[in-house]
């Protein structure tokens, strides 16, 4: 049939809702068989990368904590070097 026939016979709100029915349909369906199992897909792939990140950020502090530890070590070395000078000359004079 063809549509200006069927707006003749049931009138065009009559036919505007039946295609609008099937739009919804439609977008319903598509919605059902591409857009979800595509959303699945990327929450599993978000959630690997969330963990990924926090074994970087936890990576990350572990390393922190070793510089800071490295530099105090330096630091602490450099103050032992400098009271031993200190009390070697003293020790001297």
């Amino acid at each position: 049939m063809d549509v200006a026939t069927l707006i003749s016979d049931f009138g065009f709100p009559v036919v505007m809702a039946v295609g609008m029915g099937y739009f919804v349909y439609f977008v319903y369906q598509t919605i059902l068989t591409k857009v979800n199992p595509a959303i699945a897909e990327m929450r599993t792939t978000i959630i690997r990368l969330i963990d990924q990140m926090r074994l970087l950020d936890q990576d990350m502090i572990r390393l922190q904590e070793k510089v800071n530890t490295a530099l105090a070590m330096q630091e602490n070395e450099k103050q032992n070097e400098n009271n031993n000078s200190s009390t070697t000359d003293s020790r001297n004079t």
